[in-house]
């Protein structure tokens, strides 16, 4: 089977460093301005994407700043002229109705370069705090499917009559529709079952977190496997890079974050016991050391810069489409990335990125 082209992401830094929170290179700022000059250095450098998660409190740090998901995608859809924005989405926190119309309006806004991933939610706190109902694991799945059922014909712009377990609409149609193509795109991850079920009824682009080649594999080959009414899925790929000229400084800076790390144990302590345990990332995670979110330095791509490069050729090659990175410090590795592997993955090497003046536009 043939694999799309390959595409390079970042995610925002909508809470703070992704690494370490204590790291004197990168210090904690979730501000918009931070984000909005983080992405749009991202679409001078050539990233092809951009995913804004979505929490209402920051996950790792309660008290300090959360960039809030969706009026910061508008706000980038404005910003940006070529970039991807990715936004998630947790069901529980909108309805229907209300988020399809938010993302046909930031679709418009865009220009036909928004799309949002689907989030079944992990951290409790968030919810119960707010006196918002937070089902079992399963149960969350089965809201989101009926959510996304109903999402779906909304933002394609039909005329939705829907009784359901948990949602009720007659004759609602939402417009302006989309004007640049049938409807935004629908990214989602997990890997439980349910997650996968969902994955392979409803969304186009499937998202995996950081994980050793043989694995990403597997996830491939099973979702590729199952009946599929929509174009043939797509896969996306979670990964935290330490890239340098050679192995050795890689492996000497991977040692720095995973020291400064390990100050944060407190916080992840913390953060664990807000945590559902019955998210299977969650268990998937604690199978081995790594540094970063969602996976993390867990993809491998920490080497020489030809390593890093040979090591995303071969995802793409297993399927992976879409490469969404982490770096830290953030600014710095960015453009160093986009520098040194954009052209050995046989992409254009970046123009000089003068972030003053791509803010000001």
């Amino acid at each position: 089977m043939s694999v799309p082209p390959l595409r390079i992401g970042v995610w925002a830094p909508v809470h703070g460093p992704r690494a370490a929170l204590q790291d004197p290179a990168e210090p904690f700022n979730a501000s918009w301005e931070h984000n909005r000059d983080t992405v749009l250095q991202a679409e001078a450098l050539g990233y092809d994407a951009t995913l804004v998660a979505q929490h209402t409190v920051n996950p790792h740090l309660p008290d300090h700043d959360q960039l809030e998901a969706w009026t910061a995608s508008a706000a980038l859809a404005a910003l940006t002229s070529r970039i991807e924005i990715i936004a998630a989405i947790k069901p529980y926190l909108y309805h229907p109705v209300v988020l399809a119309k938010m993302a046909l309006q930031i679709e418009n806004i865009s220009r036909g370069r928004f799309a949002f991933n689907l989030v079944n939610a992990w951290n409790r706190a968030e919810f119960e705090k707010a006196g918002i109902p937070f089902g079992e694991h399963d149960e969350r799945y089965a809201y989101g499917r009926e959510w996304i059922t109903v999402v779906e014909k909304l933002i394609r712009g039909e005329s939705v009559t829907h009784t359901g377990q948990n949602f009720a609409l007659t004759d609602y149609q939402l417009t302006p529709k989309d004007l640049h193509r049938a409807r935004p795109r629908i990214y989602l991850g997990g890997e439980s079952e349910p997650a996968r079920a969902l994955a392979a009824d409803a969304a186009d682009v499937f998202f995996i977190n950081g994980q050793p080649l043989e694995d990403v594999t597997a996830f491939i080959a099973d979702l590729r496997r199952r009946p599929r009414t929509l174009a043939p899925l797509s896969f996306g790929l979670a990964a935290f890079v330490i890239a340098r000229d050679t192995e050795r400084e890689a492996q000497e800076e991977y040692q720095r974050l995973a020291a400064l790390a390990a100050r944060d144990a407190g916080v992840r302590a913390a953060q664990a016991a807000r945590t559902d345990p019955n998210v299977v990332m969650v268990k998937t995670f604690a199978k081995s050391e790594r540094v970063g979110t969602n996976g993390g330095t867990a993809a491998g791509l920490v080497g020489s810069y030809d390593q890093v490069a040979e090591r995303i050729r071969a995802f793409h090659a297993a399927g992976i489409e879409l490469f969404m990175l982490q770096f830290q410090p953030l600014t710095v590795e960015l453009a160093r990335f986009a520098r040194e592997v954009f052209p050995r993955l046989g992409r254009a090497a970046p123009p000089r990125v003068d972030l003053r003046q791509s803010q000001a536009g």
